[in-house]
């Protein structure tokens, strides 16, 4: 018999709608206003450039409104290692994706503005519930949004990386929500109980095979703020090099996360 799905964590989906408007919004305003020096400059994304990475933001937050919809329980959420797309291991893959409207549509920022638009005119009225019309993997809105999120918080990151200065912010729903359900992937790929992942303010589970520790200090702990987790999960940042740079407190012999990382890829 398989082992029964851990239950997953709840999002409100008040908060995750805003979520992803206002960390779009973070990234309209600041992309739009780049010149094309700047648009042309090279991601850590392979080959990809700093507008074929907006591009592909807006194809992906475009999509959360493209779909036919019907009414009623979607299926579970799909889990996020399904979701290749926040992580560059997958670039290529997604690729066409993100360059057919970079190339077609040379108004990047006219694009951004009618995408932010679009979401903000669907969002407003869609029902938490809703899934789009009958299909294998089916997701209601409110998870899909969260799997956005993700995507909408790792690219801004790769885009501050990619344009010096250019310090998109964010927003503080979109990073609690990228947070806890890259952790929660932790848990769900190394199940276990022996070591605890906290990752403040937003973060805390336990993950790792071994004996369950349940009361007072945990002798197996791993700490680090949310943006390194990110990078870390997303193979951003390698384990060792943020160990190495006291990015990361690790303490325990269970404490190496290093096998389990990254999560996406």
């Amino acid at each position: 018999m398989p082992p029964a799905r851990k239950r997953t964590r709840s999002y409100d989906p008040v908060r995750t709608r805003a979520a992803v408007l206002a960390q779009f919004g973070h990234v309209r305003q600041a992309v739009g206003a780049l010149d094309e020096r700047r648009l042309a400059l090279p991601t850590r994304l392979g080959d990809w450039t700093v507008r074929d990475l907006a591009a592909h933001l807006a194809t992906t937050v475009a999509s959360i409104g493209r779909t036919p919809e019907q009414d009623g329980p979607a299926e579970p959420d799909p889990p996020l290692l399904d979701c290749p797309a926040a992580t560059a291991t997958h670039a290529d893959a997604v690729a066409g994706d993100a360059r057919a409207p970079a190339e077609a549509t040379p108004d990047l920022a006219g694009l951004l503005t009618r995408t932010g638009e679009d979401l903000a005119r669907h969002l407003s009225d869609a029902p938490p519930d809703r899934t789009p019309a009958p299909r294998a993997g089916a997701t209601a809105l409110t998870g899909h949004l969260v799997t956005r999120t993700v995507e909408l918080v790792v690219h801004t990151d790769d885009l501050n990386a990619a344009v010096p200065g250019l310090g998109i912010p964010l927003d503080r729903q979109a990073l609690a929500v990228c947070t806890r359900m890259l952790a929660d992937t932790l848990a769900g790929k190394a199940p276990g109980g022996s070591t605890e992942v906290r990752v403040p303010p937003f973060a805390v589970v336990q993950c790792g095979e071994g004996p369950r520790h349940t009361r007072g200090t945990p002798p197996h702990v791993v700490e680090t703020d949310p943006l390194t987790w990110i990078r870390l999960a997303t193979g951003r940042t390698a384990w060792r090099d943020a160990v190495a740079a006291g990015e990361v407190s690790a303490s325990g012999e269970r404490a190496d996360l290093g096998p389990h990382l990254p999560l996406l890829g």
